[in-house]
């Protein structure tokens, strides 16, 4: 019994670590969409690009990178942040969020 104790034990603790990383992993996945989406709504407005990324670093996790491209009517923002935990397990993460400029919304061509 007490080897079985001794085995499983250790087992189950790093089953609940990889539980707890799991976790915290998709949390920062949901905070890069979230800020993707920021960036995209607020480059979309016209707004001025210190206020876009302002918005997408408001949301992000800490360290993110950020990328805003202009694809024709299109804006597209670009999130990637390191996943928390240890290095050797670590993921980048990434989103990316595409919106249409408002100053092309009406107009026909």
């Amino acid at each position: 019994m007490t080897a079985e104790a001794a085995l499983a034990l250790p087992v189950l603790v790093l089953f609940g670590m990889a539980l707890v990383w799991t976790l915290l992993a998709a949390c920062a996945q949901i905070q890069c969409v979230d800020a993707a989406r920021a960036g995209a709504r607020a480059a979309a407005r016209q707004e001025p690009r210190a206020a876009s990324e302002a918005a997408v670093r408001q949301a992000a996790p800490d360290g993110a990178r950020v990328g805003f491209r202009r694809e024709g009517d299109l804006v597209r923002v670009v999130v990637e942040a390191a996943a928390p935990g240890p290095g050797a397990l670590g993921l980048t993460l990434r989103a990316e969020a595409v919106a249409l400029a408002e100053e092309t919304v009406g107009v026909r061509t």
